[in-house]
């Protein structure tokens, strides 16, 4: 039998089949050739690309170390048979490299963490300022002191130790105990004394707008008893005992206001003349001598919802009032103008504004504290822009890492702040009586003159379920129905020596001076409530404290 004839279309196949084998050998020659040829010279890596005689300068980015995960290799490169045993060993090896690693991601970590190192990629992370410290570092111990006895013996200065001395003897008031004083119905939000120097009269405005006073020259029993009756007298295992044989304190409450009465000011002309101030939006004073309530401010709109979260009378036109409010703005109310004319509002932030002070001496100068981080100081005798854009001119701002509560001035022009960052801060301006109209200052003259760590988380998280279009409203309202501490000044002490008051989370009062020099730390048996809302008497050693549930606390 003859050679068998291969056709054309055969031949063409087997000389495409060469062709091609040919072409993989080569390629896998270049390759392994390649890898022990010199690589080329080119510019540095990292170094900027130049342009003639100039030089741009290149951005350093800060990479993020992450993992490295083994990587996939071309055996066709590597001059590998697809089909050889080579290379079916290397994908093995490969995939069980992948499966290591994919393990290794999900195997238990042993051993202790440092928070720095394990940080997510693009998420910063600032030891220094470690929130969540406050949880539980500085979170609520209820009656462990942090200041005693021991740090009044160990003072060295012999002024402050005096001082310190004085004011540590002030005692709990002894005619009731704190928790039968329940001078309010609800959580107190303001509390003061009436200047009267003579007896501690104090009054408290609540949540739901109450208006309590109680005269702490009151005795336990007016009966012919001469010793107070207290709760350590009655024995409460007695059969025959009952709760009402506790002594109950006289107290007067007025319901003033439909919503929570955030501040109030006596009249500095007249001490029978209270001003106060409302999340109903309204101001109204309240005449103690005729026995009458009046509005004095309220918008236009009866339906309109302006919160009032702040009142100060001007000290040198006592006639003036000026609000702040939850909105942003600060308003400017003449009692004696008629009409709208009486009334020039100032929209001084995005947010809300907490709390705001008058400087005593030179009333044109204004501190307030907001929910945007910033204390600022404006100057009320020039006043810039046109509409709604009008504003008086910021002297200068502080910003916080977290929201400002309150700016409260004392009597020689300092201004002391508490914030949700854990800070009490002192800012301290000299001259300002020589400042003119529209005076600015550099941001160095606004930073504190003394900084305190105080604990100053008063709120509690909530979670609950709200539609998108309603979370913004109701977080803003959950925000404010918090009291929050605020440093509070004596306005004349008799000494002379500037010096605020501010509730602790562990159930005390902290009195400081303005060098953020930790004067004493009141408290007593019977406080069963962190006295949150504090106040000085004008010119007395004398200090409040008022509580969630409506109990004062009165050291003398």
């Amino acid at each position: 039998m003859g050679k068998e004839q291969i056709s054309d279309y055969e031949q063409q196949r087997q000389a495409n089949i060469a062709e091609r084998d040919a072409l993989i050998k080569q390629l896998a020659l270049d390759a392994a050739s390649a890898a022990f040829q010199p690589k080329p010279v080119g510019r540095a890596a990292g170094r900027p690309a130049t342009n003639g005689n100039r030089t741009h300068k290149k951005t350093v980015v800060k990479r993020v170390k992450e993992e490295v995960l083994p990587r996939r290799t071309s055996s066709r490169l590597a001059g590998l048979t697809a089909d050889s045993e080579v290379a079916k060993r290397k994908a093995e090896d490969e995939y069980e490299a992948v499966q290591q690693a994919a393990r290794a991601k999900r195997q238990r970590v042993s051993g202790n963490l440092d928070l720095t190192d394990i940080v997510v990629a693009g998420k910063g992370w600032d030891k220094s300022e470690n929130y969540l410290v406050d949880v539980f570092s500085r979170g609520a111990r209820p009656y462990e002191r942090t200041f005693g006895d021991s740090e009044v013996k160990e003072t060295s200065d012999k002024e402050l130790r005096a001082l310190r001395e004085k004011m540590s003897d002030l005692e709990l008031y002894e005619g009731f105990e704190p928790n039968r004083i329940k001078i309010t119905p609800e959580r107190i939000y303001s509390i003061g004394f009436h200047p009267e120097p003579s007896k501690a009269l104090i009054f408290a405005g609540d949540k739901l707008g109450n208006l309590g006073i109680f005269d702490a020259s009151q005795t336990t029993n007016p009966a012919p008893k001469t010793e107070p009756i207290k709760a350590e007298d009655l024995d409460p295992e007695d059969p025959e005992f009952d709760d009402d044989d506790l002594p109950t304190p006289a107290i007067t409450s007025f319901h003033l206001h439909t919503r929570t009465i955030a501040a109030f000011q006596f009249s500095p002309l007249n001490a029978s003349h209270l001003y106060t101030a409302s999340y109903d939006s309204s101001l109204r004073l309240l005449d103690l001598t005729k026995s009458t309530s009046t509005e004095v401010y309220g918008p236009s709109d009866s339906e309109a919802d302006e919160p009032l979260s702040g009142i100060e009378v001007d000290p040198t036109s006592p006639h003036v009032l000026y609000f702040s409010s939850l909105n942003g703005f600060v308003g400017r109310h003449d009692t004696r103008a008629p009409g709208a004319s009486a009334t020039d509002v100032y929209q001084l932030s995005e947010k809300k504004i907490g709390g705001f002070s008058m400087h005593p001496q030179y009333p044109h100068f204004l501190a307030t504290a907001s929910l945007d981080r910033f204390m600022r100081v404006w100057d009320l005798r020039k006043v810039q822009g046109k509409g709604d854009a009008r504003a008086p001119v910021c002297v200068g701002e502080h910003l916080s890492r977290l929201s400002v509560s309150h700016a409260a001035f004392n009597a020689v022009g300092q201004v002391a702040t508490a914030s949700y960052d854990d800070t009490v801060k002192i800012h301290s301006f000299e001259g300002m009586g020589g400042w003119k109209a529209g005076h600015t200052v550099e941001a160095a003259a606004m930073e504190p003159s003394a900084t305190v760590r105080h604990n100053n988380q008063t709120g509690r998280w909530v979670t609950m379920y709200v539609s998108s279009s309603s979370f913004l409203l109701l977080f803003v309202r959950l925000l404010i129905s918090c009291c929050s501490l605020r440093a509070q000044w004596q306005a004349q002490p008799s000494d002379a020596v500037q010096r605020f008051c501010i509730g602790n989370m562990n159930r005390f009062v902290d009195l400081y001076t303005a060098k953020g020099e930790q004067l004493a730390q009141l408290g007593g048996d019977g406080i069963t409530a962190v006295p949150a809302v504090t106040q000085f008497h004008p010119t007395n050693d004398w200090v409040a404290g008022g509580t969630a549930s409506g109990k004062l606390c009165l050291w003398m």
